[in-house]
């Protein structure tokens, strides 16, 4: 998208980001949050797809968009699943981000850097 300083081009752009948002949450669509309280200080999040050698996480989710609340100030960043599932499969076949976790290193998953999601 080239850059306007028209207020009627930006108010355009603005509105189709707004619809966007509120079909996530009144069209009836599935939203998992998850909260990490650490990720702004390190700048990742783990995924687990993983644990006890059966699927979980995102592995099992029917959600259609995941939230990740990154401080307690509740920033957060908003990822369609199916892209996440796609990106995380790319991960998985490079060997990126893989990591055990969890209680006593029972789950697997992704410890992804936040800057990542910004790459979908």
């Amino acid at each position: 998208m080239k850059y306007s300083s028209s207020f009627t081009h930006d108010i355009d752009f603005g509105t189709v980001g707004e619809d966007w948002v509120n079909d996530i949450f009144t069209s009836g669509k599935k939203v998992e949050v998850k909260t990490d309280r650490i990720a702004h200080k390190t700048g990742n999040v783990f995924i687990e797809y993983e644990s006890r050698g059966k699927p979980s996480g995102i592995s099992t989710s029917d959600a259609h968009y995941w939230i990740y609340i990154i401080d307690e100030s509740k920033s957060a960043i908003i990822l369609d699943v199916n892209i996440l599932k796609d990106k995380l499969r790319q991960f998985h076949k490079e060997g990126r981000y893989l990591m055990n976790g969890g209680d006593n290193d029972t789950s697997k998953g992704f410890l992804v850097p936040i800057i990542e999601f910004f790459k979908l």
